[in-house]
């Protein structure tokens, strides 16, 4: 990356982090700290770099991906975080049309923060953030998160309160994955986790 590259980065990241500092937060959600609105980059890299923004490639931000959806009918949302020179940890997300930050997670957060921001993402379908997940289950995710117990969880949540759970079960019955039958109130968990492999293969 040259200087006047660098300096560019640090020009955005210098304007997030003002930004950030007013995000809110309350008992239920610290260290987790969120604007009122998504903050959409593209318009902060405009605000930052007014003469050169065009320039100024957004994906020069990102930093650790933490999870990547993708639908055969064509689409993608990926959910990745920025850390900026401070230590401040930003969660951003990335569509089709937009790349937006979501919250900050504190500085020098640690993965505790990822799994607090993952497990309100998903019992709010992104509410809480101010997006909404829709579309049906991805038909392939890539995640850097390792734990997968906590994985099925985030899914199990998401899908539910999203009303995702027919796509799951088409997706599975599509490509001929026999489920076997389980304890009451266990059977869709199974079924995210079956979902789960396949889908991240």
């Amino acid at each position: 990356m040259s200087f006047a590259a660098r300096q560019a980065r640090l020009r955005v990241m210098t304007l997030a982090e003002s930004y950030a500092r007013r995000f809110g937060s309350d008992e239920n959600t610290w260290p987790i700290r969120v604007p009122r609105e998504p903050l959409s980059l593209e318009h902060l890299v405009r605000e930052a770099l007014p003469e050169d923004h065009s320039r100024f490639d957004v994906r020069s931000l990102r930093g650790r991906t933490l999870l990547n959806f993708a639908w055969d009918a064509g689409g993608e949302w990926e959910l990745w975080t920025m850390t900026l020179p401070s230590g401040l940890k930003l969660f951003c997300d990335a569509g089709a049309d937009e790349t937006r930050i979501l919250a900050s997670g504190g500085r020098h957060a640690s993965d505790d923060t990822d799994r607090l921001f993952l497990t309100l993402l998903a019992e709010s379908g992104g509410e809480r953030f101010g997006i909404e997940m829709s579309g049906g289950a991805p038909t392939a995710i890539r995640t850097a998160v390792e734990d997968r117990e906590q994985l099925v969880d985030f899914f199990l949540h998401l899908f539910e309160v999203t009303g995702a759970e027919a796509s799951v079960r088409a997706q599975l019955d599509h490509a001929g994955v026999a489920l076997e039958p389980g304890p009451a109130g266990a059977d869709f968990r199974e079924t995210v986790a079956s979902w789960l492999d396949m889908a991240a293969s």
